[in-house]
């Protein structure tokens, strides 16, 4: 999905239809190393040293590259900001192929 750089939208602000910047915006955070459940975490622990079978941390046949991606799309989300008042209005997140590029016009 490509988009303008601008658009002419209802601006909640102004009260008015304003010229506005379209952005796109990243989402969620991002997850940090020593989340519960991570890998690092757990390495820390000692959880995968020793003798013996390692279980969980052992050795495991490589992943096929079909299975590693379930999903096809991405969401994102769209900061509008007025030229005017300068006051962003946030679109939470759809659906859609890829809106990595705004277009220039």
């Amino acid at each position: 999905m490509k988009l303008p750089k601008t658009t002419n939208r209802f601006c909640p602000y102004c009260k008015k239809k304003t010229e506005q910047k379209i952005k796109v915006v990243s989402t969620g955070g991002k997850r940090g190393t020593l989340t519960r459940g991570s890998l690092s975490r757990a390495k820390k622990r000692g959880l995968n040293r020793g003798i013996g079978n390692k279980g969980k941390w052992g050795s495991k046949p490589a992943v096929s590259k079909f299975k590693r991606k379930a999903k096809t799309t991405k969401k994102t989300n769209i900061m509008y900001t007025c030229k005017e008042c300068e006051k962003s209005k946030y679109r939470a997140s759809k659906r859609n192929k890829r809106t990595s590029k705004v277009v220039q016009e």
